[in-house]
């Protein structure tokens, strides 16, 4: 029988994990140049806790589906679609609307955001905003990619073109420097990592990690990075914590360095903030880098790495353990 509802989960901006809530909505058919995809897997990024907990005012509506990042199967298209077909496996794009160039060029819509996101089965797209997944990742590895997978790839080869023998140091084993890792050392570049945990730290190096530095352990991690480099620094940062730990990023880099900045684990971004090398802003990328990096994937055959599974029934849980911390790499969720 055919689905004529879905149940999606709904957020208030501010509200945190405990304000989240279901409600039963009609599953729309697809107007002109619009999709209808059956929602099957989805992944969460630190930017959902952001969302729920306001911490960034309107990254988000005053009330929206959340998540941002998932895989799906096209059941229906509107009329004059041409782009995807019924039957074919899609990903949605992080950033609605932006196909090239630079960001400065749109204002784009974020899943999870500004618009509604992926906590649902069913959800309507502009084709535009799909991209087809390879048949190399299943859905949810596909479902890992559109966020993470792309901030990595723009932190590598957009912002600056990673090449091999390059030296780039990731912060900590979640979804965007588990994806940089997978990536860099596909380049052929030589890769330091950090974490907290020896054990997340094994799963690192047994991802290929050519250097494991454990920061509770030796606190001047930058020091251990110049160690490594003999002297000279690493080529790329890729920062997740924010400008808390800018000083020991920026110690951390050759004279030619960049930091990518991408994240505010510390509490606020590092973007803007004058230092010994540029500090640049990474905001996720548009459709043309999103193509790029899956046929990447599939060519180079990475596995984008899951860590655990929860149903969509027990998405605050799910949000919880985000919250903690102890996971690797991503944590997903199966919509369908």
């Amino acid at each position: 029988m055919t689905m004529t509802t879905t149940t999606e989960w709904v957020a208030r901006a501010g509200a945190g994990i405990e304000g989240l809530f279901t409600r039963e909505v009609a599953i729309a058919d697809p107007g002109p140049g619009e999709v209808l995809v059956r929602l099957t897997a989805a992944t969460l990024n630190y930017r959902d806790l952001i969302g729920v907990r306001g911490g960034i005012p309107g990254m988000t509506k005053d009330e929206y589906v959340p998540l941002s990042c998932a895989c799906g199967v096209v059941v229906a298209v509107g009329a004059g679609v041409t782009r995807v077909a019924v039957g074919q496996r899609v990903s949605p794009l992080f950033a609605q609307g932006w196909l090239s160039g630079g960001l400065e060029e749109m204002t784009p819509t974020h899943l999870g955001g500004s618009v509604d996101g992926v906590a649902r089965s069913h959800a309507l797209f502009p084709e535009h905003s799909l991209s087809l997944v390879p048949d190399e990742l299943s859905d949810l590895e596909a479902a890992t990619v559109p966020c993470a997978g792309l901030t990595a790839w723009s932190c590598l080869f957009a912002i600056r073109h990673t090449r091999p023998g390059d030296v780039v140091v990731l912060q900590g084993t979640g979804g965007v420097s588990i994806a940089a890792l997978q990536l860099a050392k596909a380049a052929g570049a030589e890769v330091i990592i950090t974490s907290s945990s020896d054990a997340k730290l094994a799963r690192a190096g047994a991802l290929g990690a050519d250097h494991l530095i454990n920061y509770r352990g030796t606190p001047a991690w930058e020091q251990e990075v110049l160690a490594i480099t003999g002297g000279r620094g690493a080529h790329l940062l890729v920062d997740v914590v924010g400008g808390s730990a800018l000083a020991s990023a920026v110690t951390a880099l050759r004279d030619s360095g960049v930091v990518a900045g991408v994240g505010m684990l510390g509490g606020e971004f590092s973007w803007g903030r004058e230092a010994r090398v540029p500090v640049r802003r990474v905001a996720v990328g548009n459709r043309e880098q999103f193509e790029a990096m899956l046929r990447a994937l599939a060519v180079n055959r990475i596995r984008p790495v899951v860590d655990r599974v929860y149903p969509l029934a027990r998405l605050p849980e799910a949000l919880d353990a985000l919250a903690r911390g102890d996971f690797f790499a991503k944590i997903a969720v199966t919509l369908s």
